[in-house]
């Protein structure tokens, strides 16, 4: 039953589409391409020299290169699903509502503008600006327009953020 749980949860998976720009999918593209020549390689020599140290039920280096090799193979595999099922986004510019791609310039009640690109949850970085779509005010951002108020629940109450402007 287990099995068959992990094996619809792996489908589910590899079946979503993921939101991305050009540049983050070919920074995704090169981080694959090492994990697969060099990572790998690194690892496999961890593993080699822990198993040269004999008795492996207490050897805690052979443990940890495992533990190195699965973090590395399940990393392997997201980015692998990822760039699989990217759909490419464009970052756009003078549109009138905001959407996925694009880039405004909001103020949260009492703050300082802050200028916030809407991405795929892959590439949200809400400390350099850039927030997934997915979140709670990139959901409220999206189909809204320059001059609109959204409030945004946080976990102190909820949070006003006007949009002065879409660029």
């Amino acid at each position: 039953m287990l099995f068959l749980l992990a094996k619809l949860t792996i489908n589910r998976i590899e079946k979503m589409e993921h939101l991305i720009t050009k540049a983050k999918l070919e920074e995704m593209k090169n981080e694959l391409a090492d994990l697969k020549s060099n990572k790998r390689k690194e690892v496999a020599r961890r593993l080699k020299r822990a198993k040269e140290l004999g008795d492996l039920s207490e050897n805690s280096e052979y443990f940890e290169a495992c533990e190195a090799q699965q973090q590395l193979e399940n990393r392997i595999f997201e980015l692998d699903n990822i760039i699989k099922n990217a759909k490419v986004i464009k970052m756009t510019r003078g549109k009138d509502e905001a959407q996925v791609g694009a880039t405004l310039i909001v103020k949260k009640d009492g703050g300082e503008d802050m200028r916030l690109s809407i991405v795929g949850p892959n590439e949200a970085d809400p400390s350099k600006g850039f927030i997934s779509h997915a979140s709670p005010l990139g959901t409220a951002l999206i189909g809204k327009r320059a001059g609109d108020e959204v409030k945004v629940d946080a976990p102190n109450g909820k949070i006003n953020y006007k949009i002065l402007r879409i660029e």
